[in-house]
Parts: structure tokens; C-alpha cells; sequence
């Protein structure tokens, strides 16, 4: 609906431009001054109507922020404003100059910018300047510039210092010195236990060096390697082992009796 007003007013524009005469219902009339004391406060009631009408059906249906300030000849004010009219006038002023000073105003911000970098650059490395100063000053250089109360002052700060320093380095003295100890307490343990189950084990392997009837194992091993000799080169026993004993031969002799 708003496009197809718009579309009217400008061919209505249009025809005005192209005759100096336009339609107004059923007339024509030539767009100029009306001399016509009434008929031009007549018009000017009638225009200034429909001007509002348009302003308000703007604003209802496109949602737009619309300001309409209307002077007539006698000096009447007439205006129509959604919103309010000096909010529009400030938002107007507001607009005007941000479009105008956008290039101004970027490269005002592009010079402070570059002059805090410069800022801050420099101070970088007067700090920089001054830790390195400080580092040789520690270690005994550079001393010339300094005053007595400098270092007075430069020596309290390295005495304090060393003093944490040799605080810090005593108690890992001592912390090192307490593991050690307590290492030493578990090797003890460990060596009091080692040599109590190497006791064990030897007790235990004399018990079973002796068998039960007074036997001993070293005399188990001599009859073993005895009757390992009794065997021949080719795998044979002897002869002598096959004869047999006084204790046999007396069996025999019993047995052939009582036949």
C-alpha cells in the first residue's frame, strides 16, 4: 500500500514537472502562488491535511521515525512527530555530522592510536633500559652514577637475598640429609632380613643333609658313585657283581637239605 502512494506521488511529480498545469479532482489548476486571500487558506488547510494524514500512515506502517514541522504564512506552527520532534531534530543534527566528519574522524583516531603505540613503546624500554641497569648493579657494576644512600640501599637488598638464599639452601640441605637417613634405616632392615633368611636356608639345608637310620648324604653319593664304577665300557656289570654272596650260597645249601 505504502509503494503503490509512493509510486502515485511521483508520478504526480512527474506531470507536474512536464505542464506547469495538474489535475485536482475534476479541475486543473497552475501550480503557482493562489493571490486569492481565501482560496489560498482553503488550499493550505486542505494540503496541510492530507500532509499529516500521509506523515501518520508513514510512520504506522513502515515503523519509521517521521518529524513534520509546517509553518503557514501567518507564522501558525503545525507539526506531527511519532516519537518527538526535538528528538528527531537531535538525531538529524546527529546524523548530519557523524556522515560528514567519518573520514575526519578516523583519521583522528588513527593519529591517537599511533601516538599511544609510541607511547608505550617507549615505555618498554626505558624499562628495559632500567632491569638491565639493575642486573649489572646487582653484580657490582655501573656503580659510578650511584649516590651513598643507593648503595646503602643496594646492600640491604643483596644481604636479604643472600639471607633466603641460604635459608632455602639449608632446609634442601636438611630435607636431603632426613631422606638420606631414613634410606639407610630401610637398607639396615633390608640386610638384618636378608641375612636372617640366608640363615634359614642354610639351617635348612643341613637338616636335610642328614637322612633318617644315621646316614648321611655324602655317604649316599660314595655307594652311588661305587656302583657307578661296577659298570664297564660297554655297559655291562662286572663279573664279580654277578656272584653271588656268602648269604645267598648259604640259602641254597638250606634249601637243598630239605629236598
Amino acid at each position: 500500500m505504502m509503494d503503490e502512494s509512493l509510486q502515485g506521488m511521483d508520478f504526480q511529480n512527474q506531470s507536474m514537472s512536464d505542464s506547469p498545469q495538474r489535475k485536482i479532482g475534476r479541475g486543473k489548476i497552475e501550480i503557482k502562488r493562489i493571490e486569492n486571500t481565501t482560496n489560498r487558506q482553503v488550499t493550505f488547510c486542505k494540503r496541510r491535511n492530507g500532509l499529516l494524514k500521509k506523515a501518520y500512515e508513514l510512520s504506522v506502517l513502515c515503523d519509521a521515525e517521521v518529524a513534520l514541522i509546517v509553518f503557514s504564512s501567518r507564522g501558525r506552527l503545525y507539526e506531527y512527530a511519532n516519537n518527538s520532534v526535538k528528538a528527531t531534530i537531535e538525531r538529524y543534527k546527529k546524523a548530519c555530522s557523524d556522515s560528514s566528519g567519518t573520514g575526519s574522524a578516523s583519521e583522528a583516531n588513527a593519529q591517537f592510536y599511533q601516538q599511544e603505540a609510541d607511547k608505550l613503546r617507549a615505555q618498554i624500554s626505558n624499562l628495559q633500559n632500567n632491569n638491565r641497569l639493575k642486573c649489572r648493579q646487582m653484580m657490582g657494576e655501573s656503580l659510578g652514577s650511584m649516590t651513598a644512600k643507593e648503595l646503602k640501599n643496594l646492600e640491604g637488598k643483596l644481604e636479604k637475598g643472600i639471607s633466603r638464599i641460604r635459608s632455602k639452601k639449608n632446609q634442601l640441605l636438611f630435607a636431603e640429609i632426613e631422606y638420606m637417613q631414613k634410606r639407610e634405616i630401610d637398607l639396615h632392615n633390608n640386610n638384618q632380613l636378608l641375612r636372617a633368611k640366608i640363615a634359614e636356608s642354610e639351617r635348612n639345608h643341613h637338616n636335610m643333609s642328614v637322612l633318617p637310620g644315621g646316614t648321611s648324604y655324602e655317604s649316599m653319593q660314595s655307594q652311588h658313585q661305587q656302583q657307578q664304577q661296577q659298570y664297564d665300557s660297554r655297559g655291562y656289570f662286572q663279573v664279580t657283581g654277578l656272584q653271588p654272596s656268602s648269604q645267598y650260597a648259604r640259602q641254597d645249601q638250606m634249601s637243598l637239605q630239605l629236598v
